[in-house]
């Protein structure tokens, strides 16, 4: 018997009311309730949505949800297409609302006559403390900030584009506002826009929503130097990738600057199109490690200065020894334990900094778990030798326990996938997304994998 189809609506009405009693009813109210199936068939469905800023919205957050739904009622995976109802398009239609074989055509530029009144950058966000003077440089970071400097005082020209990974707090957003601070220094009318991803991603959606995309593309692609932190945040959102891809695009090729700052390398996000991840490769890539002692205590006393908060060195030096990955929870450090000070009006000792910092200290201490102490606990857990979750056998009480403790690591580490497969016998980046994904499963199917792992990930985040 051939699968059901959704040709009418004793099918589609199921999937409908399956989604309302999933979703709130405002969710469901706002995106689903006015959606139209125009056509199906055992391979498509062609759904009519109100507008573009629904197909975008559809498209980057409940097509996955939608598509499930259709499965359970169908029986099959089907490709679902979303097209905007004819009279509310917009003059550029996006990426799902549209036939796959007419999106390439369908896209243009925003035009570039005479008669367009260009739009006006204000001058970006950006912290006056974070320049090149402020940057403490050690052996962690001393290739991306030469980088950043190159790139400062030759946009467009040393490396294009730039891009910088590494974990959160380690001082990339810093360089993006010294990169700024240079390049106005060097040319006060150049027009720079600073800009998170969330942000862009967000005002790309007002744009279409107010139909005003020809704006937004002149304010973005007008510019002298784009700098975009936590690219990473592009992961699955299909339209806005496809817009920041033509917006690179015209930047390269103008020989403007592009700045990319990420908390992983661009062939390790997730849902990142083959195209994108090509073109933040072209310039140079570099990572900021987690600074070593010696740069933490500089830091902390470069910080400590600019704040005016005058600590005894064995303080400065507790602070370097307990607080080791992230430079932007030292300053927080800094700021509480001054704040403390002032208000008591005496000196303090490690005893109270100790007291002060406890939640931080612990966050820490919980961050600090390495491949070696997962592997560790993960093989005496199923009772295997280290040895054999490192080397090459295969059989199945070696391999599952080997994936496991890979799917920890990448849960509890911020480690790139390369690093992970290296510490498991040199194994590709390949295998450990396979072993994630197989974990993934397993605890989906298994209620006892899931207990397994829950137990295994508490046990490593408590506290040496």
């Amino acid at each position: 018997m051939p699968p059901a189809t959704i040709n009418d609506n004793t099918l589609w009405e199921p999937i409908f009311a399956s989604l309302r009693t999933l979703l709130s009813a405002d969710v469901f109210s706002m995106w689903f309730a006015e959606i139209r199936c125009l056509e199906a068939d055992a391979d498509r469905i062609l759904l009519e949505v109100p507008s573009d800023f629904n197909a975008i919205w559809i498209e980057n957050n409940y097509l996955d949800i939608l598509s499930d739904k259709v499965a359970e009622h169908t029986g099959r995976r089907t490709a679902i297409e979303l097209r905007v109802a004819a009279n509310n398009r917009l003059e550029l239609n996006t990426k799902a609302s549209m036939p796959a074989e007419s999106r390439t055509h369908q896209r243009t530029r925003a035009p570039r006559s005479s008669s367009e009144q260009a739009v006006a950058l204000p001058r970006p966000a950006i912290n006056p403390r974070n320049t090149f003077s402020s940057f403490i440089v050690g052996g962690n970071n001393q290739l991306a900030h030469a980088a950043s400097i190159a790139v400062a005082n030759e946009p467009g020209r040393a490396y294009n584009p730039l891009f910088v990974f590494g974990e959160t707090g380690l001082g990339k957003t810093h360089l993006m506002h010294a990169v700024a601070h240079q390049m106005l220094q060097n040319k006060p009318e150049a027009k720079i826009a600073y800009v998170s991803t969330e942000k862009f991603t967000n005002e790309f959606i007002h744009a279409i929503r107010e139909n005003k995309l020809v704006r937004f593309r002149q304010f973005y692609r007008n510019v002298d130097a784009l700098l975009v932190d936590d690219i990473h945040f592009l992961s699955g959102k299909e339209s806005t990738q496809e817009e920041f891809f033509h917006t690179f695009n015209e930047l390269f090729e103008s020989g403007k600057q592009i700045f990319l700052a990420s908390d992983r390398p661009a062939n390790e996000i997730e849902r990142l199109e083959n195209r994108l991840i090509s073109r933040f490769q072209w310039g140079l890539v570099t990572d900021i490690q987690a600074p070593d002692f010696e740069t933490r205590a500089a830091i902390l006393r470069k910080k400590a200065d600019g704040l005016g908060i005058v600590l005894e060195p064995e303080i400065l030096h507790f602070l370097a020894e307990r607080i080791a990955r992230n430079v932007r929870m030292m300053e927080g450090a800094l700021t509480r334990i001054g704040s403390y000070a002032s208000l008591i009006n005496r000196p303090v000792d490690i005893s109270t900094v100790e007291g002060l910092l406890a939640d931080l200290l612990h966050k820490e201490m919980m961050r600090q778990v390495t491949i070696e102490t997962i592997q560790k606990k993960v093989a005496d857990y199923f009772q295997i030798r280290v040895a054999e979750m490192v080397g090459r056998r295969r059989s199945a009480g070696i391999v599952f326990p080997r994936q496991v403790a890979m799917y920890i690591s990448r849960t509890l580490t911020t480690l790139p996938l390369k690093d992970i497969g290296d510490s498991f016998g040199g194994r590709d980046h390949g295998t450990v997304i396979h072993a994630c994904k197989q974990v993934e499963n397993m605890m989906e199917q298994d209620p006892s994998t899931q207990r397994s792992v829950d137990y295994l990930t508490r046990q490593l985040r408590q506290p040496n």
